[in-house]
């Protein structure tokens, strides 16, 4: 039997990802299992997107869809090399996708820092590739901003969150902070996981250490 031991911890280069596909392997849901909103456009007017990975993104998901403000989320594959993934490739460690969550928000009701606060205390980021006793590149920790503003708000909130972190005695934050990069659904079954499946497997754990407030 073959079997694969390679460090799944290491991210593959662009010419070892696998070749992936010109357009999606499946379908996904126009709307939100939960809210019933839209999570392909179009869009209402006035929404603005943010995109995170933070682990798992089943338990990530629902962090985000339970905040005022937030109009809808999905869950998807991001900032790795290889087009239209599917779950299965992402799990092989050969497409250097990250689990995220891409969130639409009304920015009269929440704010993006805010939403940075959710993200950093939702998790440990310190532990570069892996959550928890999830491990992979799949399971980073990482923010993809949409702006410049995005950009410099991730920034400061995370050299915040750090010093906070050292007092706690937690290592260097690992997050990778960069470019929103193309977002690619993942299949209908994992949209909303833990809305269809109420006890099903979270993968998150918090340090306990408070974000300071945006």
């Amino acid at each position: 039997m073959w079997l694969d031991f390679r460090d799944k911890s290491a991210m593959p280069g662009p010419r070892d990802a696998l070749k992936g596909r010109a357009e999606p392997a499946f379908d996904v849901p126009e709307t939100h299992y939960v809210s019933g909103h839209r999570i392909k456009p179009p869009f209402p007017e006035g929404l603005q997107e943010a995109m995170f990975g933070l682990g798992c993104f089943w338990g990530a998901e629902r962090v985000f869809w339970q905040a005022p403000g937030v109009y809808a989320t999905a869950v998807g594959y991001g900032a790795g090399y290889t087009p239209h993934p599917t779950y299965e490739e992402v799990c092989s460690g050969l497409t250097g996708h990250n689990e995220v969550v891409k969130v639409w928000f009304d920015p009269t009701k929440i704010t993006y820092g805010l939403l940075l606060k959710l993200f950093w205390e939702a998790h440990d980021p310190t532990q570069g590739m892996r959550q928890g006793n999830d491990r992979g590149t799949q399971y980073r920790s990482g923010v993809y901003v949409y702006s410049p503003a995005q950009k410099e708000a991730a920034v400061a909130s995370r050299d915040l969150f750090e010093t906070k972190l050292a007092k706690a005695r937690y290592g260097k934050i690992t997050t990778e902070i960069l470019d929103a990069p193309v977002f690619y659904y993942a299949e209908d079954y994992h949209q909303q996981y833990l809305a269809k499946n109420p006890g099903g497997y979270c993968g998150l754990g918090g340090t306990g250490v408070t974000c300071p407030a945006p």
